[in-house]
């Protein structure tokens, strides 16, 4: 399995790929090429072309939830590519969604989609290939770590979006669990402590994503108690992840720097 950062805040020094404030993975297994979320716009296709990757063999994409910096990128993806794929997501990824009165949501009405992308909006995990568990909607088991962020239009009235569309993959590896998250709204520990019941893993093998934690104090100091509970102990903060808080793991985790190129063998 080889994990492949295609779109990220963040851009290497020596490295001559676009960046901007979004996220997109691609996976590549036996059996399967998945994208996990498409970037904020074309950008992400480019960086594809410039590390000579053949998205006409992408199978699926998942949508790690309903906001415009992880699926801005999708109608240019599947304007330029004609294969038939399947498309992932939670039932709520389509309501509109707002922030300080700015539309941030999924830019487009899933009517647009063309013929070849099949859409499967689903609140249960879904098994996408061996070794890979798109994990549907994530229990709060621990509500400090999920505030709401905006605004989303529900039955006709807006309301504090909880991001219930938040989700993640789950990767079973020779290692253990590797979770890859878009912004983990949900919450990382949440998130990790989900994916290892479902999976039956005891072992973490590592985090990849963005953890949506921006200052210190009480969530922060729950997180690196939760996380190390759990097990994790390789991390690979990057998106919505501040330099205070990747400061912070720094001092209790194996913590890696992510930039648009970074490739992982799992």
């Amino acid at each position: 399995m080889k994990l492949t950062v295609l779109m990220d805040n963040n851009t290497y020094i020596d490295r001559y790929y676009l960046g901007e404030p979004a996220a997109c993975y691609l996976l590549k297994t036996e059996k399967a090429v998945i994208l996990l979320d498409t970037g904020y716009s074309a950008c992400t296709l480019e960086n594809a072309r410039r590390m000579g990757f053949d998205l006409s063999r992408v199978t699926d994409i998942v949508l790690s939830h309903g906001h415009n910096d992880h699926t801005g990128g999708l109608l240019s993806f599947l304007q330029a590519y004609s294969q038939p794929v399947r498309i992932w997501a939670h039932p709520d990824a389509f309501l509109p969604k707002r922030f300080d009165g700015l539309s941030v949501g999924v830019p487009f009405d899933p009517a647009a989609l063309p013929a070849h992308a099949e859409l499967h909006l689903t609140r249960e995990p879904a098994a996408l290939a061996p070794g890979v568990l798109f994990l549907g909607e994530i229990p709060r088991k621990n509500p400090q770590e999920a505030p709401p962020v905006g605004e989303t239009l529900r039955c006709g009235a807006w309301e504090p979006d909880h991001l219930l569309d938040d989700t993640a993959l789950a990767l079973t590896t020779e290692n253990g669990l590797f979770l890859l998250t878009g912004c983990s709204h949900a919450g990382i520990c949440n998130m990790l402590q989900y994916a290892l019941s479902l999976t039956g893993e005891t072992r973490v093998a590592g985090v990849l994503g963005g953890l949506h934690l921006f200052e210190p104090g009480e969530q922060l100091d729950f997180v690196l108690t939760r996380l190390a509970e759990l097990g994790a102990s390789t991390l690979y903060p990057c998106h919505c992840t501040s330099l205070a808080v990747k400061h912070a793991l720094c001092g209790a985790f194996d913590v890696h720097e992510v930039g648009v190129g970074l490739s992982l063998t799992l």
